[in-house]
């Protein structure tokens, strides 16, 4: 048990530790990530010193229950090649422009127009995919308006990762914590929309705050037109994201487990998009830019940290902490915990060990620790860039734009936010649960 557990806390460390000091380098033209190597790295010498783990790993990979971590990969990436599709044609910047068109000269109405496009764009795909989108958007929209960049990567950046919340498949977190308690899209909708919604308000109201002096000044209009690039793929493209979330709402109707309607909508679009290509004679870059921006590293940190995690709970150390938190207020323990863990280990293994932590609670106190665990998760996203894999792509994009963003202007921020939107969302949670 010692060695387990000294094993899994230095992963943790250097998991840490990479993300913040060396989270890349370059093999010839291959970016690589440091964090999954680490983490992959932690758990082959897990394994080494606990060789019955293998019989374990093999009958959870081979379970038909949707808790099988193979079942909630294939789930994220099926959703995120729907979004990152929509995203190559060009939609979400078509919708930005437009957005940017509306507002005109008025810093105030962009600010509103902009968060409200960044929270409807993540609850309908993925907070990741409209960080990677709108940021470069937002970057250079600001140079040439003349305006101070980060009141809307501030607000970009929150937003995605509190309306996120909103529906099950919004974030990878959502997605393990919500199947790992046998939650089904509208069972999952129906707790979490209010708590969402009262979360982003005052969220807004917050930021309005902060920045209301940067948004009284004035900019210079940009005349910019974007067209989006392929009419018939965005077509297309809305067509199976509109299916996948109408059947994902009913799946729990239908006894269909939501990993195998986002699988099929995901293949069913890939199939759509070349059979056009094939017939229309068009060019793959579209398809070809979809496959290629996947998160594909996501998938060995995702297993690294489950058999991390599964070793854990095979040495009692997950139940002496759910033994821990249980003795509180499971919203509120679970709540906070969730978003401090977040911000030590990141969210991703946090949902992973979390999913067991309440096994000892009973009824709706079980209910009311997965959800506070959610919202802890995805509120703790924008504490500190640790918080959250999209916290990472972010920090490092500003770096690329030549934006100052660093370690300590992403805390400040963060303190500002964060610790309030979390009390208004758990609130709101323990009413809706009452």
């Amino acid at each position: 048990m010692v060695f387990t557990l000294s094993a899994s806390i230095v992963t943790l460390f250097f998991i840490t530790s990479s993300v913040l000091f060396f989270p890349s380098f370059h093999v010839k033209k291959l970016k690589l990530q440091t964090y999954w190597i680490v983490a992959l790295i932690g758990a082959i010498i897990v394994l080494s010193a606990n060789p019955s783990l293998f019989g374990d790993i093999w009958q959870e990979f081979t379970s038909s229950s949707p808790v099988n971590p193979l079942k909630i990969l294939i789930l994220f990436f099926s959703m995120t090649v729907l979004s990152v599709f929509l995203d190559e044609v060009g939609l979400f910047q078509f919708l930005a422009t437009k957005a940017v068109h509306i507002a005109k000269t008025n810093q105030f109405t962009l600010f509103f127009v902009l968060y409200g496009l960044v929270s409807l764009l993540t609850i309908f795909t993925s907070n990741d995919v409209v960080i990677l989108t709108l940021t470069p958007f937002i970057v250079f929209f600001c140079k040439n308006t003349k305006v101070s960049p980060i009141p809307y990567l501030v607000a970009e950046f929150a937003a995605a990762n509190t309306w996120s919340m909103m529906f099950i498949i919004g974030n990878p977190t959502n997605i393990y914590l919500g199947t790992s308690a046998g939650i089904d899209f509208a069972s999952y909708f129906s707790v979490m929309a209010l708590p969402t919604i009262a979360c982003g308000l005052v969220e807004l109201l917050v930021l309005v705050l902060i920045f209301r002096k940067k948004l009284l000044l004035p900019m210079t209009p940009v005349e910019e037109k974007v067209s989006i690039g392929s009419k018939p793929d965005v077509i297309i493209g809305l067509i199976h994201l509109v299916a996948c979330l109408v059947f994902l709402v009913i799946s729990g109707y239908l006894n269909i487990q939501m990993w195998m309607i986002s699988m099929i909508c995901a293949l069913s679009l890939l199939v759509s998009a070349t059979i056009v290509r094939l017939i229309t004679k068009r060019h793959w870059d579209y398809l070809g830019g979809s496959l290629a921006r996947l998160p594909y590293q996501l998938i060995p940190f995702v297993l690294s940290m489950f058999i991390i995690v599964l070793a854990l709970n095979k040495q009692g150390v997950s139940a002496r902490i759910g033994e821990f938190l249980s003795a509180g207020n499971p919203i509120w323990a679970y709540g906070s915990a969730s978003l401090l863990a977040s911000n030590l280990v990141n969210n991703i293994p946090m949902s992973i060990l979390f999913s067991s932590l309440p096994n000892g609670l009973m009824g709706t106190d079980y209910t009311k620790a997965i959800y506070a665990s959610i919202i802890g998760s995805n509120i703790g996203a924008f504490l500190t860039p640790i918080g959250a894999l999209a916290g990472i792509m972010f920090s490092g994009l500003l770096e690329q734009y030549g934006i100052k963003y660093g370690f300590k202007e992403f805390v400040k921020y963060g303190l500002l936010i964060a610790p309030i939107t979390l009390v208004a969302a758990l609130g709101t949670l323990a009413l809706v649960l009452h």
